[in-house]
């Protein structure tokens, strides 16, 4: 079962890069050498805050969270992961800095580890590779950072909240309401209210 879920997350990821730019056979087989199958039970961590990491990750199954706590407890979630994404605390990493935020996995998920500093230097010497990381970085850093940097400052809490169920149609089954709604920067007695307003 553990062979056929790390075969089954490879493919999922090599698919997943050729989609941004295919890749060799070589670069390929260098990426699939400096990554490591994981699995995470619910409730479990890929990353705390305060502490060193040494690579990113990519989701063959199952779900996370990234969120802070602030000085009050207060936690609120940035963003979710789910199937075929790339979590990791990415400015740590490039910082050699500890993490300020934290990845927890909401499902029980399975992961491949990508050791950094390898893939880094693999960055720098392989052209398909670089070409991968523009693309990835322009979808997923630039264009939906930005809009959802806008839709903060802009929309109201309802709309927020249906821009989310548009955007993670999936992921509103998948979550609880105290999820969804400190990712929105509600409490979640307002999102009852506007999940309420939205069915009448």
């Amino acid at each position: 079962m553990i062979k056929e879920q790390e075969s089954n997350t490879r493919k999922a990821l090599h698919k997943v890069m050729d989609s941004y730019y295919k890749l060799s056979n070589d670069t390929w087989q260098s990426i699939s050498n400096i990554s490591t199958f994981l699995t995470v039970e619910k409730n479990d961590y890929l990353c705390r805050s305060n502490e060193f990491q040494t690579g990113f990750y990519f989701v063959g199954y199952g779900l996370f969270r990234v969120f802070i706590v602030d000085e009050k407890g207060h936690e609120y979630n940035k963003i979710f992961f789910e199937e075929h994404s790339f979590p990791g605390s990415m400015v740590s990493l490039l910082k050699n800095e500890p993490s300020n935020f934290e990845i927890q996995a909401l499902e029980n998920s399975s992961v491949l580890h990508i050791d950094f500093k390898k893939y880094r230097e693999l960055l720098l010497k392989t052209e398909d590779l670089k070409l991968f990381h523009i693309f990835y970085l322009e979808k997923n850093w630039l264009i939906d950072k930005s809009s959802r940097e806008v839709s903060l400052v802009q929309d109201d809490a309802q709309d927020r909240y249906l821009e989310f169920l548009e955007k993670y149609p999936q992921l509103s089954t998948r979550l609880t309401q105290y999820h969804i709604a400190s990712h929105l920067g509600i409490t979640p007695t307002q999102l009852s209210r506007i999940r309420k307003n939205i069915l009448s």
